[in-house]
């Protein structure tokens, strides 16, 4: 089966709205502050919409809607995959019974939330020390909340960029794994964003094959500071994404395949008996 392109890429629209639901939340905080009489009620505000139950209900629901949206893109790739592939009886019915039991990604959505909250919990953080700086100088009060409202965009958006990258990745890559081990899928192809952006570890995966069961350190193939075995997407700023292989056809052959903490170049017959001579 021919390789058509970008499948279970997660789609960019995805990563930007959901950048865009954790700008309005902060937005909104913002706009909370402006109505604050002094430094201290500013950072009252802060500090107390931080522990409060509308930011954890916003980031909830900030959450909820990018995993949602992952859901249902995934699952048309999976079913549009399944017209082609040799399983896709199995793989329509895992997603049949995944529509179903849609708890199963309740703790995607409970971490999304989390980072969302702590994010405003450590703006609170900033604040409180650039005050404290700023009144050792002698700044007024007056200039004290000019300086936390005109700064906003920077203390908040490099935190709303990287939560929406890291995470709508993480999950993209959770959902891909759950529907493909619940589908007896244990191989997928490390693709990269295939862009000026891809780190030199990262593009060294580009087009491997790789186990659920045995992810790869990419840095430590070559030779640099390890973070770990994961799959593709799973680590912080990461944009790759796992083809789950269906068919052996989806790959041209001889493949370079991971296995054993090592890349190596094998062919259709080596990685046929690797899987017991059966079919993917």
């Amino acid at each position: 089966m021919a390789r058509y392109e970008d499948r279970f890429k997660p789609r960019p629209s995805v990563e930007r709205k959901y950048r865009a639901a954790i700008r309005r939340i902060m937005q909104g905080l913002r706009e909370k502050l402006e109505g604050a009489s002094s430094p201290f009620q500013m950072l009252e505000i802060l500090r107390g919409f931080a522990r409060s139950p509308t930011l954890d209900r916003e980031a909830r629901e900030a959450a909820k809607e990018m995993v949602t949206h992952l859901f249902y893109d995934g699952a048309r790739d999976w079913r549009e995959a399944a017209r082609h592939g040799s399983r896709g009886r199995m793989i329509y019915e895992t997603i049949r019974k995944e529509m179903a039991r849609r708890t199963d990604f309740d703790p995607i959505i409970e971490r999304n939330a989390k980072y969302i909250t702590s994010m405003a919990s450590g703006v609170a953080d900033k604040v409180t020390k650039d005050m404290a700086r700023g009144y050792m100088h002698g700044k007024r009060p007056e200039e004290l909340m000019h300086d936390v409202l005109q700064r906003w965009p920077e203390l908040t958006e490099w935190h709303a960029r990287l939560i929406a990258r890291t995470e709508t990745s993480k999950a993209s890559t959770a959902l891909t794994k759950v529907r493909a081990k619940s589908a007896g899928l244990d191989w997928y192809v490390w693709r990269t964003s295939e862009d000026a952006r891809v780190g030199t570890s990262h593009h060294h995966m580009d087009g491997v094959i790789c186990s659920w069961s045995d992810p790869p350190s990419p840095e430590a193939l070559i030779h640099e500071k390890s973070y770990g075995k994961y799959n593709p997407g799973e680590i912080f700023n990461c944009r790759c994404y796992p083809e789950v292989l269906l068919d052996y056809g989806d790959v041209s052959w001889p493949h370079k395949v991971y296995l054993g903490g090592r890349i190596r170049s094998m062919t259709l017959a080596a990685f046929k008996r690797l899987n017991g001579g059966k079919d993917i």
